[in-house]
């Protein structure tokens, strides 16, 4: 009986239902195996392909080298770069985005970005962020004097609010591009327009900047709180929103820490005399109250101020500027590096909750208007002084090298001494010590 259950079993089934349903899937498998490769077989075929589009393109007759001999590995000595012309690309313009500085980068060898670009994204702000050296003759009702005040008391604010040099600049930066863009402005509106550059420059750069009301209060009611926030918008919208310029401040903090920075030092780590950097600062503060600044880049500006208190040599070091870009700069710089060598300078502040490696970023206040007139005055002795030569020397310029005292912070009372990274001039003229 079992037996026969087992040959009944079959036949109680429906014959053809069993025999289509395994039929196709078998059918299905084959055909997808017909159809799969190998992946290493469509690899090599896909390989073999390209070879031979690139022998039928790039023939060798014509003078043409196939492009994979421009990818360069490991096992060649030279690399040839490539260019349009020998591509076969004559009409073809394309953009370089490795594009080098136009100068050579003076900064060291950086472990979290490449320094030629990080050199030319700032030689980039430079050229994007244009001011206008006529800015006043669109406003009648203005004098330079006028702007020369606003921003000397814009320096006292800063220096009452603790407020860091780079928050000055940046808005003196925003005041000056601001004018540029109205006509006819009012000498009472000045100071709200002032204020609110202020206002936007700390916030921009400030961890905890002051209050929109501590602003007002500065100005003794002259400006409300609500004037302040529309002007703000105002200024905004006429920079659009162009906020991050380079400016002097931060061009002279960056050839400082070039000058003094050894080869195992952190460019982001200050290594500086503070003295040394403040009375430089305080160069750079006197001379840009005077509107002809605009002319010159921010770059230049600092590198001459620099080479007043250095050399040419060092300026050229760490800047990558030339002789003839800083030359006129320079030569407009002398009055005032005069009028600042008469007063021999001011001792660093201190600051009360500043910690000491911070205190040299504070913007201080100085008789800037008193030095400035004092400059005016020198200005003109000095140019026809210094008009035969090409670069003047500089007024506060430290003896050569070899009577330099080994001490990096050391500051005399009318002389400033900057040990330079790097020494390019010749042994004949500065000996070694």
């Amino acid at each position: 009986m079992r037996g026969q259950r087992e040959d009944t079993e079959p036949t109680s089934v429906a014959p053809e239902a069993p025999k289509e349903t395994t039929a196709r899937p078998r059918k299905r498998k084959a055909d997808v195996a017909i159809y799969l490769q190998d992946l290493d077989e469509e690899v090599a075929e896909m390989t073999r392909k390209k070879q031979r589009d690139c022998e039928l393109v790039w023939s060798p007759d014509a003078g043409y080298k196939s492009p994979h001999r421009w990818i360069p590995t490991p096992d060649q000595e030279e690399y040839q770069s490539v260019t349009l012309i020998n591509a076969g690309f004559p009409h073809y313009n394309f953009t370089n985005i490795f594009a080098t500085p136009v100068h050579c980068a003076p900064l060291p060898a950086l472990c979290w970005a490449s320094k030629d670009v990080v050199w030319s994204n700032m030689l980039e702000k430079d050229k994007t962020y244009t001011r206008d050296v006529h800015v006043m003759e669109k406003h009648p009702h203005l004098q330079p004097k006028m702007r020369a005040i606003l921003l000397d008391w814009l320096m006292e604010v800063s220096e009452v609010y603790k407020l860091h040099r780079e928050t000055y600049h940046l808005a003196q930066d925003y005041f000056d591009r601001f004018m540029a863009t109205q006509t006819n402005v009012f000498k009472s509106t000045l100071q709200l327009i002032g204020i609110t550059c202020l206002f936007i420059a700390a916030k921009v750069e400030e961890m905890y900047p002051p209050k929109v009301h501590q602003f007002a209060y500065v100005t003794d009611e002259a400006c409300t709180e609500e004037e302040i926030l529309s002007m703000e918008i105002i200024i905004m919208k006429e920079l659009k929103w162009s906020l991050s310029p380079q400016t002097p401040i931060s061009w002279l903090n960056v050839y400082m820490q070039v000058a003094y920075l050894k080869e195992t030092d952190d460019l982001l780590i200050p290594r500086y005399p503070q003295a040394t950097f403040t009375q430089i600062a305080e160069l750079l503060d006197l001379c840009m109250l005077d509107v002809h600044c605009l002319e010159f880049s921010n770059g230049i500006l600092a590198a001459s101020a620099l080479f007043h208190f250095s050399s040419l040599e060092l300026v050229e070091n760490v800047s990558a500027l030339k002789r003839v870009e800083v030359e006129e700069c320079v030569r407009w710089m002398v009055p005032f590096a005069m009028a600042l060598r008469e007063v021999g300078g001011l001792p660093m502040k201190t600051f009360t909750g500043i910690p000491a490696d911070d205190m040299h970023n504070i913007q201080s206040h100085a008789p800037y208007l008193t030095w400035l007139d004092k400059a005016y005055s020198y200005q003109d002795v000095e140019l026809e002084c210094h008009g035969s030569c090409s670069v003047p020397s500089g007024i506060l310029t430290p003896p050569l090298s070899s009577e330099k005292t080994e001490e990096l912070d050391r500051v005399d009372t009318t002389v400033l001494k900057i040990k330079p990274r790097m020494q390019t001039a010749s042994p004949q003229q500065h000996p070694p010590k």
